[in-house]
């Protein structure tokens, strides 16, 4: 996650409001929080304490005393596939959620007031993926980013890059920038003011089926290969082992509840490390 405003303490610390369309936040909404909690605190040393309970449940997870990410609970007659749900800042959400409407996504929840917080509204683009729109008050967003254990990069995989890429240009001002490196790869990087904030990877038939379209998140880890082995004994599942890319090292992961992301070692993931550059982009 790239900050388009401010600047990053000696840890990583973020003290600013983001840009608009910056990725600020990422949360889950699972069936048994406490398991959750238990799983995510001893695979990336969070602790928890209580959020927002406007959408029921919700607890923060903090690293160190920073606030990283967020947990909720699922009412218990819903059972949807679960996934890390990116939210993006906006300065006046009312007018971002009727511009999604506008572009043919849908809200299904808010515009509503979290609190002191902030208010937010939860939303899809055309194809179907879920994401969150924020706009600050008390909470700016995650607190800490570029150590193990924080949110490091958001990839949307999807049916096909170009089908919603300009859905998210137009509610949010992303520059696209497609990969022209070889013709077999689908993939959209998503500038802000020159700077990589996301990605739209498109995986035609190879999306699965009793998912759709969804974001997926990468946590920053030490050692991937360390990672994994915890996630196995945690309860997890490995999806995609672990690979080299020129940013960093990646697997693909799910907790066990379901919810797949991402961990990362040494680097970031395609395209998160270049402003305007269309080539030189890591293979998976």
């Amino acid at each position: 996650m790239t900050d388009a405003r401010g600047s990053a303490g000696r840890n990583g610390e973020t003290n600013a409001r983001r840009a608009p369309g910056t990725p600020c936040w990422v949360s889950l909404m699972v069936h048994g929080p406490a398991a959750t909690h238990d799983f995510y605190g001893a695979l990336f040393g969070w602790e928890f304490r209580p959020g927002p309970q406007q959408l029921g449940p919700y607890a923060r997870a903090l690293l160190d005393g920073h606030e990283v990410a967020g947990v909720g609970q699922l009412p218990s007659d819903r059972h949807l596939p679960l996934a890390w749900t990116p939210y993006f800042a906006s300065d006046d959400v009312n007018r971002t959620a009727e511009t999604v409407r506008l572009c043919g996504g849908t809200i299904g929840v808010g515009p509503l007031d979290a609190g002191e917080a902030g208010r937010l509204a939860i939303g899809s683009d055309p194809s179907g993926a879920v994401f969150g729109v924020w706009q600050p008050a008390a909470h700016l967003g995650t607190a800490v980013t570029g150590v193990p254990g924080t949110p490091a990069w958001n990839e949307l995989m999807t049916y096909d890059s170009a089908g919603v890429a300009k859905f998210y240009e137009t509610v949010f001002g992303f520059e696209l920038v497609p990969d022209v490196t070889t013709d077999d790869v689908d993939y959209m990087t998503l500038l802000l003011d020159g700077r990589p904030v996301a990605g739209i990877r498109g995986v035609g038939d190879a999306l699965p089926r009793d998912r759709g379209p969804h974001w997926v998140t990468y946590f920053q880890v030490a050692d991937a290969e360390e990672s994994l082995e915890r996630v196995i004994g945690l309860g997890g599942h490995v999806i995609e082992p672990a690979g080299d890319t020129e940013h960093g090292r990646v697997a693909m992961v799910a907790d066990p509840e379901g919810a797949r992301f991402a961990v990362l070692q040494g680097g970031r993931p395609r395209g998160a490390d270049e402003r305007d550059e269309r080539i030189s982009r890591p293979r998976r």
